[in-house]
Parts: C-alpha cells; structure tokens; sequence
C-alpha cells in the first residue's frame, strides 16, 4: 500500500478511493471561463482539477478561482519557481512540477519551505517526451527505466529537502511502455502514483488507450489518482474515468447498465431502447445493475444477477427483477415500466 497524502480535502493514497482528476483548457487569466469549467467538470464528479500556469499573470489569478469554486486546484508549474511560489501563497491545494527543472537548489529550498508551511504536496511529473539528453544516451532511448530514473532523480531532489509529501506520475502515449514504467517504479518507492496515458488522442481512440493502460494498471493495484487525457472537452475526460473505476469495482457512481449484443433472434429495436435506457439512467444515484436483453427466452436467466431488467420479442416484453418475471407488456411500455420499477427500487 502506498503511502497517504492529501490534496486539499482528497486523501490519496493509503487505501483511499482512487480519485478521479481533469485539467481545464480555459486559460487561466479568463476567471468566468475557468471557473464555469471547473464547476461543469466538478458536477460531472471530478475530485481534482489541475490548471495551467504559464505566467504570472495566471498565479496572479488563482485565488479569485479558487475562492469560487469547492474543488480543490493543482497548479500545474514548468521552469519557473517564482509560479509555483506566488501559487502558493494564492492558496492552491497542490503543484505539479519536477524540481530538477526550476533553477537551482536553492530555488527547490524555496519551494519546498513555501509547501510545507502549507501542507501542500508535490507531484513529479515524467513525460517520455520531456526526459533529459543524459536519460536518454543512457538507456538508448525512451524507456521504463528511463523514465523511472528520470522521475527518482526529482525524488531524491525533494528527499533531500527532507520533503516526502509527494505523488508520482510517468506518462507515455505508448501503452505498453507506459505499464512498464508504472510496474518498475511500484516496486521502488511508496509515494501515490498519479496514473495515465498522456495525449491518449481523440475521444475514438483515446478512450480505449486510457481504459487499456489505467484500467491494466488499477487492476494490479497500482494507482492512487487518475487522469483520462483526451483532446476536447475535459467532461467526457472525468466521464470515461468514472467508467473504468466503476468497471473494475473500485468506485460506485450510480446505475449500471447491462445491454446484450443483437443477434439473429432479437425482434425489437434494442439499440434504440438500451440507449434510451442509458440516457435516463445518468440521473440514477442508486447502486443498480440495470439490464436491458433482446431476447425473453434467454433474457432473465443470461441477467440474473441485475437487479431489475427488460427483455422484448416481436411487440412485447417483461420486465424481471434478479432473473424473475414481474409482469409482462407491450414493446412501447417497456423503458417507462422499467423506470418505475428502478424508481421503487430507489
């Protein structure tokens, strides 16, 4: 088990729930932009948001976003130490930068006091694409072990500072390269590990990469917070990470919905009806497992273990609970009868 941390009122690590975090791509400087789109991915049910700050005019403005929304804010730092200084005093719950790349010892020393007097965590941040000439003519390449050796040499530049209160991330595009990376720095330090798969591409593409890469990862226990890295829309990015945590078991968000593949023996229209099903379930808080069948003869016994479920043929259709046949009804009744069995239920 990983070591605990706190970012703002989200424990991570230490057998906390795995947290689910996003970036805005508002810029930083625009308040009401921000702040609307922070609020937008907070109601989707992000635990964390991270920000951009490129200039100190972003730092400058952190607080008046923070004071406006109720989620706690990463500032996330490159190159310059006097961002994440003047983020620090605007009252961010966390950093994201790597220490080696912020001038100095003695500019890390003044970071790292600032930090700690506020109890905020650092988290190192690898990349495959932002690892140092001296790491690559090493290892030949961008490798695991490039970026774990490239992620423990920031480690040991805040250990030094006698500074622990950190989480790490080592990110790739490359799925298997990213897996390799996440298992070899499990095996050497105990801090939290931030996982995913970085500029994992469109909502088409990169939705399989992250549930792939994070959900192989989480599935072996490694992980402590996750980020879906999409192109667009930062929502859909919380969105699909709810659905890898709730996938695997490791979260509850609500109903869960079970639908059958077509085949030759389905007579209704199924996609239309499962996607009528999955739509109105968003608004379900209740842990259900819903289930939507093509087929009656099959249908309760292959969705025994939902709670509450419809199966049609040729105009009609049942509706069951736990594989039992409540009652039957005509093919149009059937997603408003399932609805006021799931309304009951809840």
């Amino acid at each position: 088990m990983t070591r605990q941390i706190s970012v703002g009122k989200v424990k991570i690590g230490g057998g906390a729930p795995v947290s689910v975090q996003s970036m805005t791509n508002t810029k930083t400087t625009d308040t009401k932009s921000t702040v609307a789109q922070i609020q937008e991915l907070q109601r989707a049910g992000c635990d964390i948001v991270r920000v951009a700050v490129p200039d100190m005019a972003a730092a400058k403005n952190l607080r008046e976003i923070i004071s406006s929304v109720d989620v706690p804010i990463i500032a996330d730092i490159h190159f310059d130490y006097k961002l994440a200084l003047e983020s620090i005093a605007q009252g961010i719950a966390g950093l994201r930068l790597n220490p080696g790349n912020i001038g100095g010892a003695a500019h890390v020393r003044e970071v790292v006091a600032a930090a700690k007097a506020k109890n905020i965590p650092i988290r190192i941040g690898v990349n495959a694409g932002s690892l140092s000439r001296k790491v690559l003519q090493k290892y030949g390449g961008v490798t695991a072990e490039a970026l774990v050796e490239s992620a423990l040499e920031h480690v040991k530049i805040l250990e030094a500072e006698n500074f622990f209160d950190m989480k790490i991330s080592l990110k790739a595009h490359d799925v298997p390269l990213t897996l390799a990376a996440y298992r070899l720095i499990s095996q050497r330090v105990d801090y939290p590990l931030h996982v995913g798969i970085t500029e994992a591409g469109t909502v088409n593409s990169g939705v399989i990469k992250s549930a792939v890469g994070i959900g192989s990862l989480l599935a072996e226990g490694i992980g402590d917070t996750i980020r879906v890295s999409l192109t667009g829309d930062p929502v859909v990015e919380v969105k699909v990470a709810r659905e890898i945590l709730k996938a695997l078991g490791l979260r509850e968000y609500g109903a869960t919905l079970i639908a059958c593949p077509t085949c030759g023996r389905t007579s209704i229209d199924l996609d239309k009806i499962a996607a009528e099903v999955e739509k109105k379930l968003a608004a379900v808080n209740k842990n259900l497992t819903v289930a939507v069948m093509g087929c009656i003869v099959n249908g309760p016994g292959e969705a025994r273990s939902a709670d509450v479920g419809i199966a049609g043929s040729n105009g009609e259709g049942i509706i069951f609970r736990k594989g039992e046949i409540v009652r039957r009804v005509p093919e149009s009744e059937l997603v408003t009868e399932l609805f006021k069995e799931i309304d009951s239920l809840a």
